[in-house]
Formats: C-alpha cells, structure tokens, sequence
C-alpha cells in the first residue's frame, strides 16, 4: 500500500470555480500540481508535471467552444499515461466518443 497523493492539473477559465476546486482536491488529499485557464496553459502544464490526472473543463478561451476538450484529445495522443476527467455543463457526446476511443 502507497501514501502517495493523486497528481493532478486542474484546467477551469473561472478563477473563482478554479480556486475552489483546488481547495476540495487539497482537501481530499489530491495534490494540485499546477492549474491553466486556457488550452496552451493546460498543454504545457501536462508537458511540465506529467500529472496522474488531468480534470479539463470542455469550454476555454479564447473561443469558449471547444478549446479544452481539444487539448484533452491532445494529451490522450501525447501522453496516454495521464488520466483525463473531463467536466462542463454542456453535454459533448461527440468529442467524449474521440477522446475515449
């Protein structure tokens, strides 16, 4: 058995959700690698601190479409071996299929 903490990377363009998710991850003993607000910043996060796990909101800047699941697709092709959680309020069953495929 390992005391070792989840590592993760946190992607969320809302400060004010994006702290609050760091302090509940904490809180339940994930530690919080590094957080990005936009695509390029979660790509490089991932490239930096090869987390266990990336939670990747679908919607980012600059566009708010599709920003986030776009880079999520990106790290399963770079990085197979970071998890991937993908959140959001919208419902993307198309690029869900892709990332999981």
């Amino acid at each position: 058995m390992t005391d070792r903490r989840l590592r993760v990377l946190l992607a969320e363009d809302s400060v004010v959700l994006r702290d609050g998710m760091v302090e509940l991850l904490g809180a339940r003993g994930c530690e919080v690698v590094a957080t990005a607000g936009t695509a390029p910043e979660l790509l490089a996060g991932v490239a930096e601190h090869r987390p266990d796990v990336a939670v990747v909101d679908i919607r980012m800047p600059p566009t708010h479409t599709d920003e986030g699941i776009r880079a999520a697709v990106e790290i399963r092709a770079r990085t197979p071996e970071v998890g991937i959680l993908v959140f959001s309020q919208h419902i993307e069953s198309a690029w869900a299929s892709r990332l999981l495929a």
